[in-house]
């Protein structure tokens, strides 16, 4: 189970906390001082980073000669009719979030279809896209 603590800051800085780390999240200028990743980044890096991580313990199970894994995302909201196979919401927009994996290593072009496949099942994607269910409550702060 992971457990991660917020806690806000200056003007929009959060305090992010997962013992035993921690980093600051904030909105870029004007609104935010840019001190560190906006919410939409850190998710983006939680994909990419559990996506890069699921290929190369694949690899290494397999065998496979896998030496790098790079992972570049984007997040957009964009009308449901600009993106196929996208269900809308009241709106009529949708949060379209692209993927690119760039693989180093000498792999068949079967290993990099496959790895394609493996991409879709790291836990953080199948979190995504899986429409997970948030339980929320609110009480004061002593």
């Amino acid at each position: 189970m992971a457990t991660v603590s917020v806690a806000s800051m200056n003007k929009y800085q959060i305090l992010v906390r997962a013992t035993p780390h921690a980093w600051v999240s904030d909105e870029s200028a004007p609104e935010g001082d840019d001190m560190g990743p906006s919410p939409y980044e850190l998710l983006l890096s939680a994909l990419g980073s559990c996506t890069a991580m699921t290929l190369l313990m694949y690899s290494r199970g397999k065998g496979w000669p896998l030496e790098e894994v790079r992972v570049t995302l984007s997040h957009q909201r964009v009308h449901a009719q600009d993106c196929r196979d996208c269900e809308a919401d009241e709106s009529g927009r949708v949060d379209l979030i692209t993927r690119e994996i760039q693989v180093k290593g000498e792999l068949s072009e079967e290993q990099r279809e496959r790895l394609l496949s493996i991409a879709t099942r790291c836990p953080v994607h199948k979190t995504l896209t899986h429409r997970p269910k948030v339980v929320d409550s609110i009480e004061a702060l002593p």
